[in-house]
């Protein structure tokens, strides 16, 4: 026991004391918060010019609706947004070909064809050559749309003065019922949720990595060679990992600390230099902290253990590359599955998804902050992630515990088995 501590406290010192710790650190939370920030400005963000636009009304009448309606778009310093610098009610010659050359030219921002059966087809086409702005299209698809239901009424005989006003959407609010009670929810809960699926993608990636590196490194560098002379080869294994784990563990509390902190005294400090201002509130119950942390260990141990194995069996970082992929695709795979479980995460898909131990440890995370599921399915998921990662490291281990003295060609698959023979 004394010899794994050890390797546990060189493992842990060596890491937390790298520059890279420290950055990773402090870069992973402002990363993540970066990326949110930056979506949530591309996505709410205005152009700073007015848009030139041209429409070709086929069907006639329809035109001067669709520019009333972009009227009252305008940018901050007040000028509008939209300038419709022509419309052609029901041209005798498509004037496409001139519109396109215009938009090529820069003359226009772009222009719209309302086609004569618009009534019946509901379609109406945009040209522009910056198809990818959401609030140009959304701006112009919704003006559309109320000159063609204002149509429509007319038809019908039934005049609306302010087809806008009539059609304005109701205001949903949400608000999210649990065991604690009832709350509202703004957003924030979807943004942590999906922050805490990042860090745990990126932390069971980096740390298993990293396991995979320090197994090849003492390989190729021979280090390895004078450690077990003195040391059992399971012992170095397990210490490598619970030492790296301690790394783990000192980078999250670092970060809940830091959670605490800004929550606590973020609004305090806001507060005297805006005053007046008010900032999110981000509840994290301390169950979800708790169950956060465990299944982070159990899937950091799962996969250290199956990285550790590779790191032995190979032996140059070209090797590393080849065998390290089928494994990070299982982290990828558990990434991309959580809309699964977002959509309906009592269903017999994300509970079975849930009970796989290679994805348990990040879906499982997710499915609680989403609905927390019955406390048997927790353990049950707990469990299973728990045994097949006990078969893991004594597979790991048989694997480990032959490939660090083993050089040259990657051993095959039969190699492989041979090795799990050996006593």
């Amino acid at each position: 026991m004394h010899k794994i501590w050890l390797v546990i406290k060189r493992e842990y010192l060596t890491r937390v004391r790298t520059k890279a710790f420290i950055v990773s650190t402090v870069g992973l939370p402002l990363f993540t918060v970066g990326i949110f920030a930056v979506a949530l400005a591309l996505a709410t963000s205005k152009t700073d010019h007015t848009l030139r636009i041209s429409i070709v009304d086929n069907l006639g009448g329809v035109a001067p609706q669709i520019a009333a309606g972009l009227k009252d778009k305008l940018l901050p310093d007040g000028r509008p947004i939209y300038q419709v610098v022509r419309t052609w009610d029901r041209p005798p010659s498509d004037p496409s070909l001139e519109l396109g050359r215009q938009v090529r030219a820069g003359q226009l921002d772009g222009y719209v064809l309302i086609p004569r059966d618009i009534l019946e087809s509901n379609a109406a086409v945009f040209h522009t050559r910056n198809p990818d702005d959401y609030q140009t299209t959304r701006a112009i698809g919704r003006a559309i749309t109320f000159a063609v239901v204002e149509r429509r009424l007319n038809e019908q005989g039934i005049h609306v003065d302010n087809l806008a006003r009539v059609m304005r959407s109701a205001d949903l609010s949400l608000v999210k019922v649990s065991e604690r009670g009832e709350s509202e929810e703004k957003g924030e809960g979807l943004m942590v949720r999906l922050s805490i699926v990042m860090i745990l993608y990126i932390t069971l990636l980096a740390y298993g990595v990293m396991t995979m590196r320090s197994v090849l490194e003492e390989k190729t560098t021979r280090i390895v060679e004078i450690l077990v002379s003195s040391v059992k080869p399971s012992h170095l294994l397990t210490g490598k990992i619970l030492g790296i784990a301690a790394v783990g563990l000192t980078q999250y509390l670092i970060w809940a600390l830091t959670v605490a902190l800004v929550s606590g005294y973020g609004a305090a400090v806001g507060s005297a230099f805006m005053p007046g201002a008010s900032a999110p509130s981000f509840h994290v119950p301390a169950a979800f902290l708790a169950y956060s942390l465990v299944f982070f260990l159990a899937g950091y141990f799962l996969y250290a253990s199956v990285y550790a194995a590779l790191g032995a069996m190979v032996s140059n970082d070209d090797e590393l590359q080849q065998v390290q992929m089928p494994v990070t695709l299982l982290l990828i795979v558990c990434f991309i599955l959580y809309p699964v479980i977002s959509r309906n995460p009592n269903s017999p898909l994300a509970v079975i998804l849930t009970m796989i131990p290679f994805f348990a440890p990040i879906l499982m995370v997710f499915r609680i902050t989403v609905q927390t599921p019955p406390f048997w399915q927790i353990a049950l998921s707990l469990a299973i992630c728990a045994a097949t990662t006990c078969v893991i490291v004594q597979i790991s281990a048989r694997i480990y515990r032959v490939g660090i003295l083993m050089y040259g060609k990657r051993p095959s698959l039969v190699e492989l088995i041979r090795w799990l023979r050996y006593t």
